[in-house]
């Protein structure tokens, strides 16, 4: 499912910065802390060669959600993909639906190998809506659908993600919509190949309280996503996360895997717009 598709209907304007000076060019290095990625479907616009060559002169390190088709091409740069896609089935369509598990099956199966040979480490998967389906039946039916997944990533190390998204915005009737079903699950699967991909943006409208989430609930995360509130236009001062905080708090959980820029550039430069928000971010 094209991201950008999904989301075109968001509203929202952002203006500068959290940031006291490097608006258009980094004056220092970056500080590595924090391992930084982007994701693709923000700036498709761009092919994607000069987005890995934007990005490597940035100090990025990983384009974020790539087809297996495209992770040579950030390989071509010295680039990971941090968050790989390991199926073509939209994100309203997931493990929760007990008809789309035998699919699903084929495409993890097909693609994680592909995802190890190529040196990554993670692939994105979906809870799907509701449906009417119970929290617990949800739960249920991805944990089934999921364990002979979690067989074969085990098998290549890879670690299977279940990204947490908001239904009250963007994505209706999403189940895994709240941290703690995200976190149920991964206590009902109990491996260490399932974690969730925390989504700052979308749990700062679904439950706020985003940094002592962090903090109570790090050990179930192994990725992360950024995107300004309201809108998901740009990270800065003119929306209502505190960036700079939310990365320190990060940091201090020992975390070592990727944050990921997934706002929607509001500006005509969407590359200082990018610049911009990994200066916020490197803390």
């Amino acid at each position: 499912m094209d991201r950008k598709t999904a989301l075109k209907s968001i509203a929202g304007l952002a203006g500068s910065a959290f940031l006291p000076h490097h608006a258009d060019a980094m004056e220092t290095k970056l500080k590595n802390n924090i391992q930084h990625s982007v994701c693709q479907w923000c700036y498709d616009d761009i092919p994607l060669d000069r987005l890995c060559q934007e990005a490597r002169d940035i100090g990025i390190k990983s384009i974020d959600l790539l087809r297996a088709d495209q992770w040579a091409v950030a390989a071509k740069y010295g680039l990971t993909c941090a968050m790989a896609y390991a199926s073509p089935i939209g994100l309203s369509k997931g493990f929760n639906d007990v008809s789309l598990h035998e699919t699903l099956l084929k495409d993890y199966s097909a693609n994680i190998p592909k995802a190890s040979d190529a040196g990554l480490k993670n692939v994105i998967c979906f809870s799907g809506n509701a449906n009417g389906l119970a929290p617990a039946q949800g739960l249920d039916n991805c944990a089934r659908g999921l364990e002979p997944v979690l067989k074969i990533a085990q098998r290549h190390s890879i670690t299977v993600c279940m990204e947490l998204l908001n239904s009250k915005v963007d994505h209706k009737d999403y189940q895994c919509d709240h941290t703690d079903w995200g976190v149920a699950l991964c206590e009902k699967i109990g491996s260490p190949q399932f974690k969730l991909l925390y989504d700052i943006y979308h749990m700062q409208i679904m439950e706020g309280d985003v940094i002592a989430t962090i903090r109570a609930t790090s050990k179930y995360i192994a990725h992360y996503h950024t995107g300004g509130v309201p809108g998901r236009n740009e990270i800065d001062e003119q929306q209502e996360l505190n960036y700079p905080a939310i990365m320190r708090a990060i940091v201090q959980t020992g975390f070592k895997g990727y944050v990921a820029q997934e706002f929607i550039p509001s500006r005509g430069d969407k590359i200082a717009s990018l610049r911009q928000a990994i200066g916020i971010c490197d803390v």
